[in-house]
C-alpha cells in the first residue's frame, strides 16, 4: 500500500525537472497566528523560499491524502477554518483514514517530505527536551523523527522554553549532525543564542551541501540539522525571555497545565511579557529561516547535479 499524495502542479513540475524544493509545515497556519494574519504569513514564508532560489511545498493532510504543495486556496481555507487538528507523525495514519483535514507539525512534515522525495524542510524552530523531562519524560516527537527521516532541516534552533542543553545532548546521542550556519552558537528561536555553543559552524552553502550528502552516503538514514539565527534587528534578548519563562513555568504548575498544552501556554506567556514582540519575532524567524532554507536547498541541488554529471 502506498500513501496517497496530492502534488500541486508547481511542486510536481519542480521535482520532475530537478529544481530545488523546500517543504514547509502547515501547523503554523492553523495553530499560530489568527486569521487573516496566518494566511498572510504563510504566503510570506513561501515567498522567502522563492527568494532563496527554491520552490516552496507547504504540506498538510486533506481528504485522505498528503498534500505536497498547498495552493493559495488551500492556504486560505486552512487559515480560515477553525478546529483543524494538529497532526504529529504518530497521528498521520488515523487522520488519513478519517479523510479530514490535518495540519502537520515538524515531525509529520518530515514524514511527508521524505515520502514526496523532498530532501529539505524549513521551520522556525524544532521541538526538544522539555524542562523537567527527568520526571515528566516530555520529549518532542521531532527529535525521534530526526532519526527516521532522511531530510535536512533548516531552523532557528529550538524554543527557549525547552531544556536546550539536554536537547543538544539528545541529538548527539542519536547521531544527528547539528551545524550552525554562519554562527558560533546554537540559536533559540527568536533569541540569537541559547547560551550553548554549536557542535560545528559552517559558513559556505556548497560545503553544507556536500556535508549533507556525505552524511547520507555514509549509510545514515537520518536527518541533518542546520541552524541559522534570527537577524539581530529582529531578535529578543535572552535575559528578558528567560525571566518570562521562569514566571510562566511557575504559573503553569499552579494552574495544572501539562502535556501538549504546556508549549502554547508558555509561548503565550512570553508573548504577553514582551508585549507582543515575541509574536512579531516569531514571524520574522519563519521568514528568515525559509530564505536560508531556499538557498541551501538550491546549493544542494547544484551539488547533486555536479555529482551526477561526473
Amino acid at each position: 500500500m502506498r500513501v496517497p499524495l496530492r502534488f500541486s502542479d508547481e511542486v510536481a513540475d519542480a521535482i520532475h525537472v530537478g529544481r530545488p524544493v523546500v517543504a514547509l509545515e502547515s501547523n503554523v497556519i492553523t495553530h499560530g497566528l489568527s486569521y487573516p494574519e496566518n494566511a498572510a504569513t504563510a504566503r510570506k514564508v513561501e515567498r522567502a523560499v522563492r527568494a532563496g532560489g527554491s520552490v516552496p511545498a507547504t504540506v498538510a493532510i486533506d481528504g485522505g491524502r498528503v498534500v505536497v504543495g498547498m495552493t493559495d486556496a488551500d492556504i486560505e481555507r486552512f487559515a480560515a477554518v477553525p478546529g483543524i487538528p494538529k497532526v504529529s507523525s504518530r497521528d498521520m495514519g488515523p487522520v488519513l483514514a478519517g479523510g479530514g483535514m490535518g495540519a502537520l507539525t515538524v515531525a509529520s512534515s518530515l514524514v511527508a517530505a521524505e515520502l514526496a522525495g523532498i530532501p529539505f524542510f524549513s521551520s522556525a524552530g524544532i521541538g526538544g527536551v522539555h524542562r523537567g523531562a527527568q520526571a515528566s519524560m516530555d520529549i518532542s516527537a521531532d527529535l525521534i523523527q530526526f532519526t527516521r527521516s532522511k531530510v535536512a532541516v533548516v531552523c532557528a534552533g529550538a524554543k527557549k522554553i525547552l531544556d536546550l542543553g539536554l536537547t543538544l545532548e539528545y541529538l548527539e546521542t542519536q547521531c544527528v549532525p547539528v551545524i550552525s550556519y554562519r554562527s558560533d552558537d546554537f540559536p533559540a528561536f527568536y533569541c540569537r543564542s541559547s547560551g550553548f555553543r554549536s557542535p560545528l559552524r559552517l559558513d559556505d552553502d556548497d560545503v553544507i551541501a556536500r556535508a549533507i550528502e556525505n552524511h547520507w552516503a555514509l549509510g545514515n538514514h537520518s536527518g541533518f540539522l542546520v541552524t541559522t539565527p534570527v537577524r539581530p534587528e529582529e531578535a529578543i534578548g535572552s535575559e528578558e525571555v528567560d525571566a518570562a519563562i521562569v514566571e510562566a513555568i511557575a504559573a503553569a504548575e499552579r494552574d495544572g497545565v501539562r502535556g501538549q498544552a504546556i508549549t502554547k501556554y508558555l509561548m503565550r506567556a512570553v508573548d504577553a511579557a514582551t508585549e507582543g514582540r515575541s509574536a512579531r519575532a516569531n514571524m520574522a524567524v519563519l521568514i528568515s529561516t525559509a530564505e536560508v532554507g531556499g538557498r541551501l536547498a538550491a546549493a544542494h541541488t547544484r551539488y547533486r547535479a555536479e555529482v551526477a554529471g561526473g
